[in-house]
């Protein structure tokens, strides 16, 4: 039969499982939430760069030259300081006439903050949105 001592000492014993439970999955749930924020950061660059294209196309198509059209997609992006190089407009201005489509591509890279995840993604992680529209 067991005794008031050695069913104290059983739970004793038992004290440190919890403990051992949580070194094991915490390391598993620590990677599914920091791959949850960098989706959500992905995602939140993904749409700036998208409306920031739909922005300067929507410049472009009303006339606006481009030097206007690159510092309204840069306005429209400013959480993420994009530079000149990252946004490309084509046709050129000397060749854009009523009908004509135009397109503004914003390229971007988002530099991750999960170290973990840098062997599952590409660190930093390419972005890019591209708008047409006719000009009017």
């Amino acid at each position: 039969m067991i005794g008031v001592r050695s069913v104290k000492k059983l739970w004793r014993d038992r004290r440190g499982q919890a403990l051992v439970e949580l070194a094991l999955a915490l390391p598993l749930l620590l990677l599914v939430l920091m791959g949850t924020m960098e989706c959500g950061r992905i995602f939140h660059a993904y749409l700036v760069i998208t409306n920031a294209s739909r922005e300067g196309a929507r410049a472009g198509v009303t006339g606006a030259p481009d030097s206007e059209i690159r510092e309204k997609v840069k306005e429209a992006a400013a959480s993420l300081g994009l530079t000149d190089a990252q946004i490309s407009i084509a046709p050129d201005e000397s060749v854009r006439e009523r009908g004509v489509p135009l397109t503004v591509r914003v390229d971007y890279s988002l530099a991750l903050v999960a170290p973990v995840l840098d062997g599952i993604v590409t660190n930093p992680y390419p972005l890019s949105a591209t708008t047409t529209m006719r000009v009017e």
